[in-house]
């Protein structure tokens, strides 16, 4: 369903943004947990997924997020594993991560990418750490037990869940999942403020204000914004949308050098939490 932005709505992100402004400010000042950056710098990571760490900016993103190495957290959709990689070592110990997978049978590609995760973490599983495992797709929103998480992260997927026409019972789900107070993070290719929002963001990129007003249709609160994965060379105007520019190179070897050069997508990296009750 799409999301009309009436002037109530657009004075309400504005307010959040200002709001959220200085907790985001204060967060992105914040140092590293040395055990974090550890992770980060891990040799056992795979180097296909360190090399883009400059893009991805995993230290700063994850403690922008508030991770701590006690937490129960969720990591939606994880996809190659690059955060997989970092959270299971940092949780291994004190911690506890549960994967959040595609739904078998949703899509051939995605069970495909999953059996990929699923083959290469169980072959790092002495150093990783067992990893529970959920599933997230249409008509499965339990992505945790009720009032169980401490933390949701999920990193690019938001719009295959709106393509999919399921984005907001998702948001409900990891509310659902968090406990009160609980945190949820999304990292999400930024669409343009003067662009309408397609409500199945068919290109992949999301306007950060629809993506406000998902979260506060399913009930969370704005804590605050942080602009490390912004990137102002991102025109957003591609021939095959988002996954024109690096990793995908959708284009191939045309006007490859052209795209390498712009880099990763331009990315809002927003926090919200549950109200404590």
């Amino acid at each position: 369903m799409k999301i009309q932005f009436a002037a109530k709505s657009a004075l309400f992100v504005s307010l959040c943004l200002l709001a959220g402004g200085v907790a985001a400010a204060a967060d992105a000042q914040k140092a590293p947990d040395p055990a974090l950056v550890k992770a980060v710098k891990d040799p056992a990571r795979t180097p296909k997924n360190v090399a883009r760490d400059a893009a991805r900016h995993p230290a700063e993103e994850l403690t922008f997020f508030g991770l701590t190495p006690k937490m129960t957290v969720v990591e939606v959709w994880p996809g190659g594993g690059y955060w997989t990689e970092i959270l299971g070592p940092y949780l291994k110990t004190s911690g506890h991560l549960i994967a959040a997978v595609p739904v078998r049978g949703e899509s051939s590609e995605e069970d495909k990418g999953t059996l990929a995760w699923r083959t290469r973490m169980e072959a790092q599983k002495d150093h990783i750490g067992t990893i529970q495992e959920t599933g997230l797709g249409k008509g499965h929103y339990d992505v945790a037990p009720p009032n169980s998480a401490d933390l949701i992260v999920t990193f690019r997927n938001l719009h295959n869940w709106m393509d999919g026409g399921y984005a907001e019972e998702a948001l409900k789900g990891f509310y659902t999942a968090l406990k009160p107070g609980g945190i949820l993070g999304i990292e999400e290719h930024r669409g343009s403020d003067k662009t309408p929002q397609d409500p199945k963001a068919k290109s992949g990129y999301v306007r950060q204000d629809y993506t406000l007003e998902l979260a506060k249709k399913a009930g969370f609160e704005f804590v605050g914004a942080s602009e490390i994965n912004a990137n102002p060379k991102d025109t957003k105007d591609y021939a095959e949308g988002v996954w024109t520019l690096p990793p995908t190179l959708a284009l191939g070897d045309k006007d490859r050098a052209k795209y390498v050069a712009i880099g990763e997508s331009d990315r809002y990296t927003l926090k919200f939490r549950k109200p404590a009750k």
